[in-house]
């Protein structure tokens, strides 16, 4: 009797590329999400001459953004590279 090979909900590497493309999911909507805070309220600052508040929220919306985001861009990247390399699409190096 032979082994079938595991399906595909089955495959450890599959069910964390998984979990991890929902953490990526995660982090960029939060920190896409802290930028366009910042943003928004940088041109309402511009409008009311820039009130303490506003430069508050624009400092921590961009702290937020560049802890936040690199991550979950790498980790999204290496995870469309996996995939295509399953596929048969190769690599670009």
């Amino acid at each position: 009797m032979t082994a079938l090979p595991p399906l595909p909900d089955d495959d450890p590497v599959m069910v964390r590329r998984r979990r991890i493309a929902a953490l990526v999911k995660v982090g960029k909507r939060v920190g896409y999400t802290a930028l366009l805070v910042s943003i928004v309220v940088f041109f309402v600052g511009l409008a009311t001459e820039f009130p303490t508040w506003t430069v508050d929220v624009i400092v921590i919306g961009l702290i937020v953004s560049i802890v936040v985001l690199p991550a979950p861009i790498v980790f999204g990247y290496g995870i469309r590279a996996a995939e295509r390399e399953e596929r048969g699409g190769g690599s670009f190096h």
